[in-house]
């Protein structure tokens, strides 16, 4: 007898990968949770009955988001050929380290390009780190045409929430969202809480993440459900007010000080800032303003993981650290977000009218004034 989370996770295959039974399928998950690990073999073991090559990989933690994967894995997605040549040029150990130059980086893609047949068709990326901002799956994704499913932190009780969501409503809804940031030049976002930042979007597209990962190239989180985009480097001012760290609420608020699109100081009494400080100290580009995200999944309700908070309904989020795999031009491993409550969302469009897209965390009717 199926469960009610072996048809979601059926769904993961017939709906949101379309899995066709020729393509070659890639699982994978790191070492850092058994209850993933666990979820992780129960998703391949699915998978394995759509198709005929369905692989399966664990590796070593990379304990960051936003690091790159390691060489295993690498050739598991990519196949062999394009592996030993990066390997050959001396290149895949700076893609790996977040330190290629760009004329290295043009020849890694090419090389990629020639061999980009082999890769795998469709990937369900388990891994407790996100590898959604990496070199890994963007080369897969824009070059090979990968359909990428990243599912970092997932846990169970997701099947019952924002996995369960109508995909194809939402779709809808976060297609028009995205349709009118898209339009804007200016962000502004507030909160009750005390945040209140400014940035530019010129030139930066808002994209769609709506779970539907049917077509060539197609990325997303699961559970999905948001609108985000990269704000433009050295235009954020502001400050932002974290009532939650990524898996829980803090004991006090820490606020994060942003001057020219980074974090100049970071001020409060919780614990949590002594880890986020160490983080920020490592590398200057960790400090980058590098994302809003607005949820737009009404089935996602939990609080104390990212990956579900942040597609709630109504809600904003923001993150730190490298947003070079979804049009902007910082390039660090590590990728971080945080999530806002009860947003006043205002764009504001080149010829300077405001559009209110969400008042208090509720979505309002397109009146440009």
């Amino acid at each position: 007898m199926k469960t009610k989370e072996d048809k979601i996770i059926e769904n993961i295959f017939k709906i949101n990968l379309r899995i066709r039974k020729k393509e070659k399928l890639l699982v994978f998950t790191d070492n850092k949770s058994r209850k993933l690990i666990t979820i992780s073999k129960k998703v391949s073991d699915i998978g394995n009955t759509f198709c005929n090559r369905a692989g399966y990989l664990q590796y070593n933690s990379t304990e960051s988001h936003g690091a790159e994967p390691p060489e295993e894995l690498w050739r598991e997605a990519f196949g062999n050929n394009i592996v030993t040549e990066l390997i050959n040029k001396k290149i895949l150990n700076s893609i790996i380290n977040k330190r290629i130059l760009p004329v290295k980086l043009n020849e890694a893609e090419r090389i990629v390009k020639r061999y980009k047949e082999e890769a795998v068709n469709a990937v369900v990326a388990l891994s407790y780190y996100s590898t959604s901002h990496t070199r890994f799956r963007d080369f897969l994704t824009r070059i090979c045409g990968t359909r990428y499913a990243s599912m970092p932190t997932f846990e169970g009780s997701m099947f019952k929430t924002a996995m369960s969501v109508d995909w194809k409503k939402m779709e809808k809804r976060t297609d028009r969202m995205a349709d009118r940031v898209q339009r804007a030049e200016i962000i502004e976002v507030a909160t009750p809480n005390g945040t209140s930042i400014i940035f530019s979007k010129k030139n930066r597209m808002a994209k769609a993440d709506t779970g539907m990962i049917t077509t060539s190239g197609k990325f997303s989180n699961l559970p999905a459900g948001e609108v985000f985009l990269a704000p433009l480097e050295g235009t954020a001012n502001g400050r932002l007010v974290l009532d939650w760290a990524p898996t829980r609420k803090l004991k006090s608020p820490v606020t994060l000080h942003i001057k020219k699109g980074n974090v100049e100081r970071v001020e409060g009494k919780e614990n949590y800032i002594n880890e986020l400080k160490k983080k920020l100290s490592e590398r200057k580009e960790n400090r980058n303003l590098a994302e809003l995200g607005i949820g737009t999944n009404d089935r996602a309700v939990r609080l104390d993981n990212i990956l579900e908070s942040e597609k709630i309904f109504g809600t904003v989020h923001m993150a730190l650290g490298d947003n070079s795999s979804f049009g902007g031009r910082i390039s660090t491993p590590f990728h971080q977000d945080f999530i806002f409550f009860r947003p006043t969302v205002t764009l504001i469009h080149k010829d300077g009218t405001r559009d209110v897209l969400l008042k208090d965390g509720e979505l309002q009717k397109n009146r440009r004034s």
